[in-house]
């Protein structure tokens, strides 16, 4: 059973299938309308979602298919009533595929293990490769490719999006850069980096990893950054995490160091004046609502492709 739980499992081939059919998804929509006629997709929600939910739901719809929205909050797995090899096990028996938005990816490893149907990582603590795939298709919308590109991401290094930026990037030849504080809660994962330095070697892009955000960013292709503050920080820690990550907080003045011809990009949420000023965000270089926009369309081809619908 084929599943997509993070890019780092998945070839350079498997996502540039995706990124193909997905930009043929997004450019004729009608061939797609009945592709997942009377099929349906579970979608399994621990942590709060707007795009997510959104983009899923319709993708569904636009296709012909029907999506079901479960929150675990109301429901016996949530509760620690039923098992989660119990709960998918069952599922599996109502639907055509599963979307996972959890805390732990742990759970969504476990959902895969005993699933008989395809399982789709929508996010987990670990890595969010449907976003990754949104971002890689944005960037090559704009700068019509995606190897010999540097992009640079500022700010948190040891989260999700961090993570999977890093797989994506290095698996398709990019340059990627991570501007991130020095100390083992800030900086990309040792192991990913590993990870990611191989996939490089293999793909002749690179991995740079520094605590310099003007080194990070200089002649950038792609700037990137996500929130300081995601779901699973404790409030508590806010005004510390701010005060450590400012001097990364994508400014006109750090944007400058990029190339003038850069793009920039959060996968959303953002907020004006942390991760970046409003003048960047609501500026020319900003592409945040394309690449929001991509996540039906690189989604509905995961879909596709996983259900073996193409």
């Amino acid at each position: 059973m084929d599943h997509l739980i993070s890019l780092k499992e998945w070839s350079p081939a498997m996502i540039r299938q995706v990124l193909d059919l997905a930009r043929d998804v997004k450019a004729h929509p009608g061939k797609y309308r009945d592709a997942m006629s009377r099929k349906t997709l579970l979608m399994i929600f621990e942590k709060p979602s707007l795009r997510t939910r959104l983009s899923f739901e319709a993708g569904m719809t636009q296709m012909g298919g029907h999506a079901i929205y479960y929150h675990t909050g109301n429901s016996p797995m949530g509760s620690g009533k039923e098992s989660i090899s119990d709960s998918i096990k069952t599922a599996s028996r109502f639907v055509d595929a599963i979307m996972a938005r959890l805390f732990k990816h742990a759970d969504l490893l476990e959902m895969a293990k005993h699933a008989t149907v395809p399982v789709i990582n929508a996010l987990t603590d670990d890595s969010h490769p449907c976003q990754i795939l949104a971002d890689l298709q944005a960037i090559e919308e704009k700068k019509g490719c995606l190897a010999g590109l540097k992009l640079a991401y500022l700010g948190d290094g040891f989260n999700n999006v961090t993570h999977s930026l890093m797989f994506g990037g290095t698996k398709m030849g990019m340059h990627v850069s991570v501007g991130a504080p020095a100390g083992a809660d800030f900086s990309p994962r040792p192991d990913v980096m590993a990870d990611c330095e191989r996939f490089a070697a293999e793909s002749d892009g690179s991995l740079f990893v520094t605590d310099d955000p003007v080194a990070a960013i200089k002649d950038a292709d792609v700037v990137y950054t996500d929130s300081w503050m995601s779901y699973h920080i404790p409030k508590e820690q806010e005004a510390e995490r701010i005060a450590k990550f400012m001097p990364y907080q994508v400014n006109a003045a750090l944007m400058a160091h990029a190339r003038p011809d850069a793009i920039f990009m959060n996968c959303l949420p953002a907020l004006r004046g942390y991760e970046q000023t409003a003048e960047v965000i609501d500026g020319p270089q900003s592409i945040v609502f394309d690449e929001a926009e991509n996540r039906i369309h690189v989604q509905k081809a995961v879909i596709l492709m996983l259900c073996g619908a193409v």
